[in-house]
């Protein structure tokens, strides 16, 4: 199996869907002859012709649009948004439109489109392009949302998304796309939407997390191992409809839950999944639900106070660590 990048993975997969299926377009600001911001799609154009991937103009609301006339037409678009802070001009048009077509008509309709952006802070992006945004999607009923925690990952649950009769939000942290490379399989690699992974058993706590927040959730494991600290790690990928199942398995398994995401704190989807294990699982805990996330500010440009803002692993110890003091 070939050892990808995340972007590498991402761009393997529109590859291979497009070659699969001829309704499969491509579309967005730059993804033609540049391929992308980030070279996400660098190359589709050339093998694929203009008409597959198509450049778009500054406008994200016709974006969005197109491509969901698109999918109503027949076709199965990936419409790209540079960054996820540019995605909210585009709101209307997933949250009113391709959100609802399938409940409007009684399920005569769907609307399959992939709407992708790059998320997430770390990258010293400042205001603009710095914003983890899931949870105002995965507020919106009708809207599948995913966030990928690696190359594998990504490339399996973009080809399922593509192939999915729903709207589908897919977020890729712009910090993990060249932070390393994994064996990636290729071609009908298909990975289920709405189905977490246990990415490391453990028997002590549960860190219940999702893209970039598995790399921290991982770092904090290693480092408590030395002090027989046995960190669970659950990773969700689909984070709306969240694998309640597989939370609760884990929880009951160890006792001890702690929520990791880059996003704001309040109002989170650490905050769902806590009221989740309130509500469900309350006599399985031996300890209160802890959360890791970003300060409820704005993501600043200067070095010093993005670290000050969003999370990491030294945070997630020490919340596994107050969470095993009960």
């Amino acid at each position: 199996m070939p050892q990808l990048t995340l972007v590498e993975a991402v761009n393997l997969a529109l590859k291979e869907e497009m070659t699969r299926d001829p309704r499969v377009v491509v579309l967005g600001q730059d993804v033609g002859r540049k391929g992308g911001v980030f070279g996400v799609t660098r190359g589709l154009r050339r093998e694929f012709g203009e008409l597959r991937v198509l450049d778009a103009p500054i406008a994200e609301i016709g974006i969005a649009g197109v491509a969901i006339g698109a999918a109503l037409a027949g076709l199965r678009p990936v419409a790209e948004f540079q960054f996820a802070d540019y995605i909210h001009p585009a709101f209307d048009q997933i949250a009113n439109e391709a959100a609802t077509i399938s409940y409007r008509s009684n399920g005569v309709w769907q609307c399959p489109v992939v709407f992708r952006a790059p998320c997430g802070a770390g990258v010293h992006g400042g205001l603009y392009h710095s914003q983890s945004v899931e949870a105002y999607y995965g507020h919106v009923p009708g809207l599948t949302v995913i966030v990928p925690s690696g190359p594998a990952e990504a490339k399996g649950l973009l080809k399922r998304a593509i192939r999915d009769p729903n709207p589908v939000v897919f977020f890729e942290h712009k910090g993990s796309y060249r932070r390393e490379r994994e064996e990636v399989p290729e071609g009908e690699t298909l990975l289920p939407i709405g189905q977490a992974r246990i990415d490391r058993q453990g028997d002590d706590v549960s860190a219940i997390t999702y893209g970039i927040g598995v790399h921290w959730a991982r770092q904090a494991a290693a480092a408590l191992e030395a002090d027989g600290v046995s960190v669970e790690i659950l990773d969700l990928r689909t984070v709306h409809p969240f694998d309640r199942e597989a939370v609760a398995r884990s929880v009951q398994k160890t006792n001890r839950a702690l929520i990791v995401h880059e996003a704001n704190k309040t109002l989170g989807v650490g905050a769902e999944i806590a009221a989740f294990l309130a509500e469900e699982l309350f006599d399985s805990l031996d300890a209160p639900v802890g959360r890791v996330a970003a300060r409820d500010c704005h993501v600043p440009y200067a070095e010093a106070q993005e670290r000050a803002i969003i999370p990491n692993a030294a945070q997630v110890v020490e919340a596994i660590r107050r969470t095993m003091a009960y």
